[in-house]
C-alpha cells in the first residue's frame, strides 16, 4: 500500500497499475465473501471498491499518469 501510495503520488504507471491490481483483488475478495455467506457485507464491499475501480480505469485518470516505461 506504501508502494502504491508513493507511486500514485509520483504520478507513475507503476503506482496506478499496482493501484488497479490492489483494488481488483479487493473487489475480488469481497465477492468471495458475498459467495461465502457475508451476503451484505461482500455486496457492499464489492460496490464501493467496484466504484473505485470504475474511477481508476476512466481515460482521464489513465493518461494523468502517463506511459509504461
Amino acid at each position: 500500500m506504501i508502494a502504491a501510495a508513493i507511486g500514485w503520488m509520483r504520478r507513475r504507471f507503476w503506482g496506478w497499475a499496482l493501484a488497479v491490481i490492489i483494488v481488483a483483488n479487493q473487489v475480488l475478495g469481497d465477492f468471495v465473501n458475498a459467495v461465502g455467506g457475508e451476503w451484505l457485507k461482500g455486496l457492499v464491499g464489492a460496490a464501493v471498491a467496484g466504484a473505485l475501480l470504475v474511477y481508476l480505469l476512466r481515460p482521464k485518470v489513465r493518461q494523468a499518469f502517463g506511459e509504461m516505461r
